[in-house]
């Protein structure tokens, strides 16, 4: 049998890249946005608007977490389990 070879120029060339971020949910426990956008304080998702985690391994877009914690009259407490808020290292 005869094979048959082609041959293909390339002439464009166009990447596409997406991104996550990876959590344990898919909505922020405060803003309940999802984490691939971003809280309601913020316009566009990225680095400017980070999630965090907690030490209870929950996790949060940074402003929401800032704004919760800053609310607190005595303790400061994880919005979802209660535990004390510390931020995961």
């Amino acid at each position: 049998s005869s094979l048959v070879r082609m041959k293909v120029k390339i002439r464009q060339w166009s990447g596409v890249a997406s991104w996550s971020w990876v959590a344990n949910d898919e909505n922020c426990g405060i803003c309940r946005m999802p984490f691939n956008g971003c809280c309601p304080d913020c316009k566009v998702p990225g680095d400017d608007c980070p999630l965090v985690w907690g030490q209870c391994s929950h996790c949060f877009h940074m402003h929401c977490i800032l704004k919760w914690l800053n609310s607190q009259q005595v303790q400061q407490q994880c919005p979802m389990c209660r535990q004390e808020w510390k931020f995961k290292e």
